[in-house]
């Protein structure tokens, strides 16, 4: 079968199960509403980032994308659907790129939408503390905002298809990205920098003061996604399905 109708066919699965559609309306309005709430807080923080308090919610619609990453890999092992995926695309490397493109590309999209709406709702709280953000930040962070959420989604697909659970997955993912990333960004200083999230999001800091700037620290997350990818890849090749 060729590559484009295995697309087509993994894109349907996206578009029609209502979960995976549900948990791509979920990365634009979790983000947007937790930058609004950010925005709203006026306590004159010392430190503060106007561009990343717009941004603030995409720490939160990650969540969302890392979700909607690890259900639409992990659907296919239940019930029996990856035996039936495989029969009809023998190819396993081809079968899985077509997933990794069926997930990406909706969740890069998405992510824009996401970058747009947490920007527009982040500044419109913000108000005058606004004012520091420069339409190019602005534009730039948009774009790496859908990006890193593309890349996160991606990480957790791969990761969903070496464990072949997405319990496994969001139960690593969910608990580091909430909480495991900042206790040991606090204790190992700036090798922290390289974890898959923190490069990802200087991006939408302002001010920088670790080892990377922006596009530097989405290639740290793309390199990890990459290894999650490979990963998943090994395992769909090599272990029955």
């Amino acid at each position: 079968m060729a590559f484009a109708s295995v697309l087509h066919s993994e894109w349907l699965k996206v578009r029609t199960l209502r979960p995976l559609v549900a948990g791509l309306v979920l990365v634009v309005v979790v983000t947007a509403v937790f930058s609004a709430l950010a925005g709203l807080d006026d306590s004159g923080d010392a430190d503060f980032d106007p561009l990343f308090s717009a941004f603030f919610g995409v720490a939160f619609g990650q969540v969302a994308a890392v979700t909607f990453g690890a259900q639409a890999v992990s659907a296919e092992f239940r019930g029996g659907a990856l035996r039936a995926s495989l029969a009809a695309v023998p190819r396993r490397g081809r079968w899985f790129a077509a997933k990794a493109v069926a997930v990406g590309v909706p969740a890069l999209a998405v992510g824009l939408l996401a970058g747009c709406a947490s920007l527009a709702a982040g500044t419109a709280a913000l108000g005058d503390r606004a004012d520091g953000i420069g339409r190019a930040e602005g534009l730039c962070a948009v774009v790496a905002c859908g990006v890193y959420l593309a890349l996160m989604a991606l990480l957790a697909a791969g990761l969903t298809a070496l464990l072949r659970s997405g319990v496994a997955t969001l139960g690593i993912l969910v608990p580091f990205l909430l909480l495991v990333s900042f206790v040991v960004g606090d204790m190992s200083g700036n090798a922290a920098d390289l974890l898959p999230d923190r490069a990802g999001q200087v991006a939408l800091h302002g001010t920088r003061d670790g080892l990377l700037g922006p596009w530097s620290g989405l290639a740290v997350t793309a390199a990890w996604t990459a290894a999650a990818l490979l990963a998943g890849t090994w395992s769909i090749r090599r272990r029955d399905a």
